[in-house]
């Protein structure tokens, strides 16, 4: 049996000008053909195997999971133009929601894409983890209450606090999936360090706010 490169020479003999490379040649397709045996038709194949499916279902808990935790901040950050929050809190709340909602977006387009269910993330009693636990750094009710009450400078700083410790909790997130040796697809990895980044440059914001406030941050167990 004999196998034989067609690229340059396959795609020459076409003429077609639209494929030509720089020198007038034709680029190469990619391709290899598979002679058969005497009396058979010869077989095209790909040069490149299609690759399999690396996405495993620590992959899928986690992307559900980060949308619930998304939303509990984007229910955070709402809070701030009713809670008369300064303007250097209401612009930090603001890009953060932007960038939350960007990524809540991909997430659930990536989801739907495989066939996989999107939660309604307004539904009540969202946060947890698909065994009942609640997600690290997930407000409880009653902390939720106490920022919903607060206003003022007391709402800048209890935002940031608690936006701290939430912010933590998605950190934890992250790591747990790659301590379960998840997150092998390019896409989930990429989506787990851009949230990871993220909260990492956010948190360090808020360190700086919380600081000239004279106030430390929450912390997950703290």
């Amino acid at each position: 049996m004999t196998v034989t490169i067609v690229g340059v020479l396959l795609a020459g003999c076409t003429g077609d000008a639209a494929d030509a490379g720089p020198t007038g040649q034709a680029a190469p397709t990619g391709r290899i053909l598979q002679g058969g045996a005497p009396g058979e038709a010869n077989t095209t194949l790909t040069a490149f195997p299609e690759m399999p499916d690396l996405v495993v279902e620590e992959d899928l808990d986690f992307l559900r999971g980060m949308l619930l935790h998304h939303a509990q901040a984007l229910e955070m950050t709402a809070l701030v133009p009713e809670r008369g929050a300064s303007e250097e809190v209401a612009l930090f709340a603001e890009r953060m929601q932007l960038s939350q909602e960007g990524e809540i977006e991909l997430m659930q387009d990536w989801l739907r894409e495989r066939g996989e269910p999107v939660f309604d993330l307004g539904s009540p009693g969202g946060h947890a983890h698909g065994d009942g636990e609640p997600m690290p750094g997930i407000l409880t009710d009653a902390q939720m209450a106490e920022l919903r009450a607060a206003e003022g400078e007391e709402f800048d700083t209890l935002f940031l606090q608690y936006m701290y410790m939430h912010h933590e909790g998605a950190l934890v997130m992250v790591d747990e999936l790659f301590t379960a040796e998840a997150g092998q697809d390019s896409w989930v990895f990429n989506i787990a360090k851009e949230v990871d980044s993220d909260q990492r440059i956010e948190m360090d914001r808020m360190l700086a706010m919380l600081a000239e406030r004279g106030a430390q941050p929450f912390t997950i167990g703290g």
